[in-house]
């Protein structure tokens, strides 16, 4: 799946509207797209997680679980975004690099 995020990112940057961002600019806005992504994954993971009952399972709940809990589902969106996600990072990339690419016409 990470392969077709890759493709996609180079079709975005061969794109005529990206002739005057360079590469390190072009990079910098697929971070924050895959970051966006990450973050909106988040939001919809965590009421997953707190329709579990942890007070059975193998850590037994309490207040450390509770600390951490956030954490991971954090650290499984970021991951779920980085090898391809649901398809956000790339709507958000092109909309940023339009936008730039406006800012500097």
């Amino acid at each position: 799946m990470a392969g077709v995020i890759n493709a996609s990112a180079a079709s975005v940057a061969a794109a005529p509207a990206t002739r005057t961002l360079s590469p390190a600019e072009i990079a910098k806005t697929r971070q924050a797209a895959q970051d966006f992504e990450a973050m909106a994954l988040g939001e919809m993971l965590q009421p997953m997680f707190k329709t579990v009952d942890t007070s059975k399972g193998l850590f037994g709940g309490g207040q450390g679980e509770a600390t951490w809990k956030p954490m991971m589902v954090d650290e499984m969106a970021k991951t779920i975004a980085k090898n391809g996600g649901i398809g956000i990072a790339d709507s958000v990339m092109k909309e940023l690099l339009r936008i730039q690419e406006m800012k500097r016409d």
